[in-house]
């Protein structure tokens, strides 16, 4: 079933308040990921992605700390199970019932609520009976409790979650990279299906991990490592494009997606106020329609896929 209640076009993907060590995209103190979830607050970006995986806890931790302030009814805070932190910071992979509900109650805890708007189960990829057969019939006892409010899955692959549409009623699916400004393979079937049973979709990491917000540079990441020369020489070509119409390849790149209308919101990993400035701005920047055209008969972007008006 769809999601009823409004969500906004853009939310915080809160993995990197999370990340740790030299990971250049995490954010590296309290203050400053406290800082970024009131500049979105304050930008009017009020859907928090997060999961006890990132950070294993501390990513839910900041965002319960940081929104402790903020009345819940003007926030929606997405969390996931699958993954539940041990006392000693370890982590214990599992969709068993038992520890989908500790996960539950122990995100509520970091996060400071009484429950989740979303709910997804994380990363299933290799657990698709447990994730179906225990973890999704526990949300949904949640989702009657109204513990949580929706059930998801959020994954970096579409075939499983297609799978988990004609399986059962899941209310909204995280896709990560996989339908964005360099790859277009869900437009044949997994979007249409979300459409058909009504599931809302949000996209993440439609950046590719990075390399279609910083340009082919050297050093220019693509799925979590170093872009290949036919990736390089695909985001040269889009570059060469969008100079010639004046567009910011961050413009193309976050409105593309959302002109499908599977597409409900995106989720992006931002880790400072400016970053968050700049997204928006690259959001709401004029793309003319003759750069889509010009996408389009370049073999840029599948013909098939809707691109803004």
């Amino acid at each position: 079933m769809p999601i009823e209640y409004p969500v906004p076009i853009l939310g915080l993907g809160a993995a990197p308040l999370g990340a740790t060590g030299t990971d250049p995209f995490s954010v590296r103190s309290a203050a400053l990921a406290h800082d970024t979830i009131h500049t979105c607050i304050d930008r009017g970006i009020r859907f928090f992605d997060t999961a006890p995986l990132y950070g294993a806890g501390v990513s839910e931790s900041h965002l319960g700390d940081a929104l402790a302030d903020v009345p819940r009814e003007q926030y929606l805070l997405e969390s996931k199970v699958g993954v539940v932190v041990n006392a000693d910071g370890t982590l214990t992979r599992s969709y068993a019932r038992d520890m989908v509900l500790r996960s539950v109650e122990d995100s509520l805890k970091r996060l400071h609520t009484d429950h989740l708007d979303m709910a997804l189960i994380h990363d299933a990829d290799d657990h698709f009976r447990g994730a179906l057969e225990e973890a999704y019939p526990t949300l949904a006892e949640l989702k009657s409790q109204g513990v949580v409010r929706a059930i998801g899955a959020g994954m970096n692959q579409w075939q499983m979650q297609a799978e988990f549409a004609r399986s059962a009623d899941f209310d909204c699916f995280l896709l990560a990279g996989r339908y964005t400004l360099l790859e277009q393979e869900p437009i044949d079937e997994y979007l249409p299906l979300c459409l058909k049973k009504n599931i809302s979709v949000f996209l993440g990491g439609v950046f590719n991990t990075g390399i279609l917000a910083t340009g082919a540079r050297p050093g220019a990441r693509y799925q979590y490592t170093d872009a290949p020369p036919l990736i390089m020489e695909r985001v040269r070509r889009i570059e060469a494009v969008c100079a010639r119409h004046g567009v910011q390849l961050k413009s193309a790149a976050l409105q593309f997606p959302l002109a499908h209308p599977a597409v409900r919101a995106l989720v992006v990993g931002m880790v400072s106020p400016q970053e968050i400035d700049e997204n928006l701005a690259a959001l709401r920047a004029p793309v003319p329609p003759v750069f889509w055209d010009e996408m389009r008969e370049e073999n840029l972007v599948d013909k098939r896929a809707p691109t803004p008006k």
